[in-house]
Protein backbone atom coordinates (compact mmCIF):
# COMPACT_ATOMS: atom_id res chain seq x y z
CA UNK A 1 0.00 0.00 0.00
CA UNK A 2 1.40 3.42 -0.89
CA UNK A 3 2.59 5.77 1.83
CA UNK A 4 0.95 9.20 2.30
CA UNK A 5 3.95 10.71 0.49
CA UNK A 6 3.35 8.36 -2.46
CA UNK A 7 -0.34 9.31 -2.52
CA UNK A 8 0.56 13.00 -2.47
CA UNK A 9 2.93 12.40 -5.40
CA UNK A 10 0.14 10.61 -7.31
CA UNK A 11 -2.06 13.68 -6.86
CA UNK A 12 0.70 16.06 -7.97
CA UNK A 13 1.49 13.91 -11.02
CA UNK A 14 -2.19 14.10 -11.99
CA UNK A 15 -2.04 17.91 -11.57
CA UNK A 16 -4.42 17.77 -8.61
CA UNK A 17 -3.98 19.81 -5.47
CA UNK A 18 -2.99 17.74 -2.45
CA UNK A 19 -5.77 17.96 0.14
CA UNK A 20 -6.45 15.92 3.24
CA UNK A 21 -9.77 14.57 1.87
CA UNK A 22 -8.11 13.47 -1.40
CA UNK A 23 -5.32 11.68 0.45
CA UNK A 24 -7.83 10.10 2.84
CA UNK A 25 -10.03 8.83 -0.02
CA UNK A 26 -7.03 7.39 -1.87
CA UNK A 27 -5.90 5.76 1.37
CA UNK A 28 -9.34 4.23 1.90
CA UNK A 29 -9.56 2.81 -1.63
CA UNK A 30 -6.03 1.40 -1.54
CA UNK A 31 -6.82 -0.24 1.82
CA UNK A 32 -10.08 -1.78 0.59
CA UNK A 33 -10.19 -2.54 -3.14
CA UNK A 34 -13.68 -2.56 -4.67
CA UNK A 35 -15.07 -0.50 -1.80
CA UNK A 36 -18.48 1.09 -2.15
CA UNK A 37 -19.03 4.76 -1.40
CA UNK A 38 -20.45 4.19 2.09
CA UNK A 39 -17.40 2.13 3.08
CA UNK A 40 -15.10 4.83 1.73
CA UNK A 41 -17.00 7.55 3.62
CA UNK A 42 -16.74 5.52 6.85
CA UNK A 43 -12.99 5.02 6.39
CA UNK A 44 -12.40 8.68 5.52
CA UNK A 45 -14.40 9.84 8.57
CA UNK A 46 -12.15 7.78 10.85
CA UNK A 47 -9.32 10.00 9.62
CA UNK A 48 -11.29 13.23 9.07
CA UNK A 49 -14.44 13.13 11.24
CA UNK A 50 -15.89 16.38 9.85
CA UNK A 51 -15.78 15.49 6.16
CA UNK A 52 -19.14 15.61 4.39
CA UNK A 53 -20.61 12.91 2.16
CA UNK A 54 -20.66 15.43 -0.68
CA UNK A 55 -16.95 16.14 -0.24
CA UNK A 56 -16.17 12.43 -0.56
CA UNK A 57 -18.39 12.15 -3.65
CA UNK A 58 -16.62 15.17 -5.17
CA UNK A 59 -13.19 13.68 -4.43
CA UNK A 60 -14.18 10.31 -5.91
CA UNK A 61 -15.39 12.07 -9.06
CA UNK A 62 -12.16 14.09 -9.36
CA UNK A 63 -9.91 11.10 -8.73
CA UNK A 64 -11.83 8.99 -11.24
CA UNK A 65 -11.69 11.77 -13.87
CA UNK A 66 -7.92 12.01 -13.27
CA UNK A 67 -7.63 8.21 -13.77
CA UNK A 68 -6.25 7.71 -10.25
CA UNK A 69 -9.27 5.54 -9.40
CA UNK A 70 -11.53 3.35 -11.48
CA UNK A 71 -15.28 3.20 -10.90
CA UNK A 72 -16.96 -0.12 -11.58
CA UNK A 73 -20.63 -0.99 -11.28
CA UNK A 74 -21.47 -4.65 -11.78
CA UNK A 75 -25.15 -5.15 -12.64
CA UNK A 76 -27.23 -5.23 -9.47
CA UNK A 77 -24.47 -3.61 -7.41
CA UNK A 78 -23.73 -0.12 -6.20
CA UNK A 79 -20.76 1.74 -7.64
CA UNK A 80 -17.41 0.58 -6.35
CA UNK A 81 -13.95 2.08 -6.61
CA UNK A 82 -10.53 0.56 -7.07
CA UNK A 83 -7.00 1.84 -7.31
CA UNK A 84 -5.92 -0.61 -10.00
CA UNK A 85 -5.99 1.58 -13.09
CA UNK A 86 -4.18 1.71 -16.39
CA UNK A 87 -4.74 -1.89 -17.36
CA UNK A 88 -7.74 -3.65 -18.77
CA UNK A 89 -8.44 -6.18 -16.04
CA UNK A 90 -11.85 -7.65 -15.37
CA UNK A 91 -13.75 -8.83 -12.32
CA UNK A 92 -15.27 -11.96 -10.82
CA UNK A 93 -18.35 -11.35 -8.68
CA UNK A 94 -19.80 -13.81 -6.16
CA UNK A 95 -23.52 -14.29 -6.72
CA UNK A 96 -24.02 -15.10 -3.05
CA UNK A 97 -22.01 -12.59 -0.95
CA UNK A 98 -21.08 -10.00 -3.60
CA UNK A 99 -17.31 -10.35 -3.15
CA UNK A 100 -15.43 -8.87 -6.12
CA UNK A 101 -12.00 -10.09 -7.22
CA UNK A 102 -9.70 -8.86 -9.99
CA UNK A 103 -9.20 -11.10 -13.01
CA UNK A 104 -6.33 -10.32 -15.35
CA UNK A 105 -6.94 -10.21 -19.08
CA UNK A 106 -7.42 -13.58 -20.64
CA UNK A 107 -5.47 -12.72 -23.77
CA UNK A 108 -3.04 -9.96 -24.72
CA UNK A 109 -3.19 -6.23 -24.25
CA UNK A 110 -6.17 -3.88 -24.15
CA UNK A 111 -8.69 -4.45 -25.43
CA UNK A 112 -8.59 -8.04 -24.25
CA UNK A 113 -11.38 -9.10 -26.53
CA UNK A 114 -11.80 -8.37 -30.18
CA UNK A 115 -15.38 -7.56 -31.11
CA UNK A 116 -16.78 -9.54 -34.02
CA UNK A 117 -18.20 -6.26 -35.34
CA UNK A 118 -16.85 -3.04 -33.90
CA UNK A 119 -19.42 -0.94 -35.80
CA UNK A 120 -16.54 1.34 -36.82
CA UNK A 121 -15.89 2.29 -33.20
CA UNK A 122 -12.32 2.80 -32.11
CA UNK A 123 -12.32 0.37 -29.21
CA UNK A 124 -9.85 0.80 -26.37
CA UNK A 125 -11.34 -1.26 -23.56
CA UNK A 126 -13.36 -4.39 -22.98
CA UNK A 127 -15.18 -5.10 -19.75
CA UNK A 128 -15.99 -8.63 -18.73
CA UNK A 129 -17.66 -9.69 -15.52
CA UNK A 130 -17.40 -13.31 -14.47
CA UNK A 131 -20.19 -14.48 -12.16
CA UNK A 132 -20.10 -17.45 -9.80
CA UNK A 133 -19.44 -18.34 -6.18
CA UNK A 134 -16.34 -17.27 -4.24
CA UNK A 135 -14.38 -19.99 -2.40
CA UNK A 136 -16.16 -19.28 0.89
CA UNK A 137 -19.64 -19.45 -0.60
CA UNK A 138 -18.74 -22.49 -2.75
CA UNK A 139 -17.86 -24.40 0.41
CA UNK A 140 -21.08 -23.37 2.17
CA UNK A 141 -23.26 -24.24 -0.84
CA UNK A 142 -21.61 -27.62 -1.44
CA UNK A 143 -22.06 -28.78 2.17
Amino acid sequence: MPTPVDLEQLLRTAALRVTRPRVAVLNAVYAQPHADTDSIITAVRRELPGVSRQAVYDVLRALTAAALLRRIEPPGSVARYESRVGDNHHHAVCRSCGLIADVDCAVGAAPCLTASDDNRFTLDEAEVIYWGLCPGCSTVHSS
